[in-house]
């Protein structure tokens, strides 16, 4: 069979406050948001498991407040100085490594003129930080969190991958992948992205029976 050769393109992930679906498991989360100038002590920790949306939510507070964004990977090389006077997002706090020394002065600064936002998978307390002074400032600081995204929400980001991609699919595939996909944004994303390259490669359309092919080789959630 003839193939047609796919190219794996760049895709722009929009994280505008126009492009994040409200839906129950993410309303109270963004409630707390966009009342930010209300956090006590003037900090915020967003947790929610991987793909829930957490760093979606970290640009939209970030196009709110004018803060700046820095992963937690790379707090280490972060100029924690310059980040001073202005909101900051702590994206994936969870994964400063060796970084807690940056992150205890950063949270003095932050908090004390500006606002701090950090993002993570679990509570503090499942981190492994050392420095006790830090340990007991994360454990106060007041918590959203955002659950797996349901039905609804899901279809919906589903809908919006395909339509970002130009991409056409028959009315019954989105209920057939909610029905057998892992639940989260992150594994929509993967799973559009691989019926698109499938179909291209193939030279075929995408239909429940490409899906099934497709949800076979990714394996179990």
């Amino acid at each position: 069979m003839t193939r047609q050769l796919a190219f794996s393109l760049p895709t722009a992930e929009a994280m505008t406050r126009e492009d994040f679906f409200l839906a129950p498991s993410n309303a109270l989360a963004l409630q707390s948001l966009e009342g930010w100038q209300g956090w006590p002590g003037r900090k915020l920790l967003l947790i929610g498991p991987e793909g829930a949306g957490k760093t979606h939510l970290a640009h939209v507070w970030s196009a709110l407040s004018g803060a700046e964004i820095v992963a937690g990977p790379d707090l280490a090389q972060a100029d924690i100085a310059a980040l001073a006077g202005r909101p900051v997002v702590v994206d994936d706090a969870d994964r400063i490594g060796p970084a807690e020394a940056q992150l205890f002065h950063l949270h003095n600064l932050a908090t004390s003129g500006a606002a701090l936002l950090l993002t993570a998978r679990t509570p503090p307390r499942d981190w492994g930080l050392t420095l006790p002074d830090l340990v007991s400032r994360m454990q106060a600081t007041q918590i959203a969190t955002l659950d797996l995204p349901d039905d609804a929400l899901l279809s919906a980001v589903l809908v919006k991958l395909f339509a970002d991609r130009q991409v056409a699919v028959p009315s019954n595939l989105i209920p057939y992948l909610i029905g057998r996909m892992p639940r989260s944004i992150g594994a929509a994303r993967a799973l559009v992205a691989n019926l698109d390259a499938r179909a291209l490669a193939a030279g075929r359309p995408i239909t429940r029976a490409l899906a099934a092919e497709v949800l076979d080789s990714l394996g179990p959630e």
